[in-house]
């Protein structure tokens, strides 16, 4: 097998995990907020007993601790709306509206890394708008706060995903993960102490949510953002990007087989799903990226 062949096998087996997440967010039955904080907190811990990691922390300027801290508190708020939009509605719903992101990134990835802005990527979101309606004709009216929050977990995913592009190259990519989600976890803990609601609490998972959790943190987390990082030395970044187009569509897919959401869904969000996703598809053949582009993007689903 040639190393290319292997790295796309590599790519294609992070975005099939990174399908589960949805699946997990929906079988763990913690709030939003607990579910976040442990699996920043088991993804931290684990990541700095890695010499390595705590090398490049220890040698990283403050200045740039900073920096993917602030990103840290932008990838906290993406998974609190994302596992939010999961729990008042469903996984496949998530996942569809976490595949209107590259609509935000059109807007925000040019004011973020300073690049020049290009009009068929804005044409490509327009494309998906009628999909987004037909999704909101195919849900249970109870479903649509799902929806607003997804789309904000979108916006917030585009943004972090740029900011990510920008700063990633600065540091250890180990030890920005470890810095982001450490500093996820400050942020949720300040929210869910500030907060009296109940559901912003953070509760102790029962034995059956502590074994997702951990599965979530490190099957769907920390083996897929290693294994990617072996596979992005050999790949372009229109071969990860039409990859990684594939997770909602996993995730859709992993839901309607393992939690029945089928039942749940009519015809016209399945309809909506698809148009959405051609749209995402057909991203990366409208607007092909530098080579050197898929290497600078962290996947934090």
């Amino acid at each position: 097998m040639t190393p290319y062949s292997r790295a796309q096998l590599q790519i294609h087996a992070c975005v099939v995990l990174w399908g589960f997440t949805a699946v997990f967010g929906r079988a763990i039955t913690l709030p939003a907020t607990s579910l976040v904080w442990w699996r920043m907190v088991i993804v931290s811990l684990l990541l700095l007993l890695v010499q390595r990691v705590r090398h490049a922390l220890w040698k990283m300027p403050a200045r740039l601790r900073l920096t993917y801290a602030g990103i840290g508190v932008v990838v906290a708020i993406h998974w609190l709306a994302f596992y939010g939009a999961i729990k008042v509605s469903n996984a496949s719903v998530g996942a569809t509206c976490l595949a209107v992101a590259p609509v935000f990134m059109a807007l925000i990835e040019p004011w973020v890394t300073k690049s020049r802005f290009d009009p068929r990527e804005l044409l490509l979101g327009v494309f998906v708008i009628p999909g987004v309606v037909l999704v909101v004709g195919g849900i249970p009216v109870a479903m649509h706060m799902g929806l607003v929050l997804g789309a904000v977990s979108a916006f917030f995913a585009a943004l972090f995903g740029s900011l990510n592009k920008r700063f990633v190259h600065e540091g250890d990519p180990l030890a920005v993960t470890c810095i982001e989600l450490g500093a996820g976890v400050a942020l949720v803990t300040v929210l869910a102490f500030l907060t009296p609601h109940e559901a912003a609490a953070i509760a102790v998972p029962g034995a059956r949510d502590a074994g997702l959790l951990f599965l979530l943190a490190v099957a769907c987390t920390l083996l897929p953002f290693a294994l990617s990082l072996v596979a992005l030395r050999h790949l372009s970044a229109f071969a990860v990007q039409l990859a990684t187009n594939l997770e909602p569509v996993y995730s859709i897919i992993l839901a309607a087989i393992l939690l029945g959401e089928r039942r749940e869904l009519g015809a016209r969000f399945y309809a909506g799903a698809a148009v959405v996703l051609l749209g995402v598809f057909a991203h990366p053949f409208v607007v092909r990226r530098r080579p050197d582009a898929a290497s600078a993007a962290a996947h934090e689903a």
